[in-house]
């Protein structure tokens, strides 16, 4: 069963080492001030994407393809890596153009992310906690995924670390967002199936990342047992 971070919505006191408020703050953060607080205050780049219009009662993507493979979650542009900015005021000033505009977050920056399914996710979290493992944030996708956030630069280990871990790559669902890719950030509608979710909320505590090696026994482990 999927864990979600319930005390994402609710408003805290939390802080980070400057006495920044960390994020998400408010129940129903919309979607621009989420994306200027990723900037803001954890420093990610920050990119505005596609859209969900509702047409004759049903939300499509406002790209306006019908067979749209992630309705409005993906970006808009052709040089998208280009225009994701760090600065809380552009973002901003993009939102404010486009205010229902998915938050899409490049990864190979400040962050890659390590996707798996949400089977695999639910028992590697529980895996990792009981081992003490420090974890950075975790994202719950409506495509039953989760994507652990650990530091630049694991995507290109991530075949050779599976590998000795005694895994093909080939033969667990692992994929790394590295450079060139992006993920999808909360709160973030995808297609009819609801919205992108913390299932680790970011916070002072694990605003240092951990090393792809330091999950990746415990997901290629979990992914293995998920696939069998």
């Amino acid at each position: 069963m999927l864990v979600v971070d319930e005390t994402m919505d609710v408003t805290d006191d939390v802080t980070d080492v400057t006495g920044a408020p960390q994020i998400p703050q408010q129940r129903g953060e919309g979607l621009q001030d989420a994306a200027v607080r990723y900037a803001e205050e954890r420093h990610w780049d920050v990119l505005p994407g596609a859209w969900l219009e509702p047409v004759a009662g049903v939300d499509q993507c406002s790209c306006g393809a019908a067979d749209c493979p992630a309705p409005g979650a993906h970006p808009t542009r052709a040089d998208w890596a280009d225009q994701a900015t760090g600065s809380p005021v552009v973002a901003r000033r993009m939102w404010s153009g486009a205010p229902r505009a998915s938050i899409l977050l490049p990864t190979g920056r400040t962050f890659d992310a390590l996707d798996v399914p949400e089977t695999a996710g639910c028992l590697a979290l529980a895996r990792m906690e009981r081992l003490g493992v420090e974890l950075g944030p975790v994202t719950s996708t409506p495509g039953r995924r989760m994507l652990f956030f650990v530091l630049p630069g694991a995507a290109a280990k991530i075949p050779h670390l599976v590998r000795n871990q005694g895994w093909s790559p080939a033969s667990i669902d692992l994929v790394a967002h590295g450079e060139g890719d992006y993920v999808v950030a909360p709160p973030t509608r995808v297609g009819r199936h609801g919205a992108v979710q913390w299932a680790r909320r970011p916070t002072a505590a694990n605003r240092w990342l951990p090393d792809a090696e330091e999950l990746v026994s415990v997901l290629a482990y979990a992914c293995g047992r998920d696939g069998r």
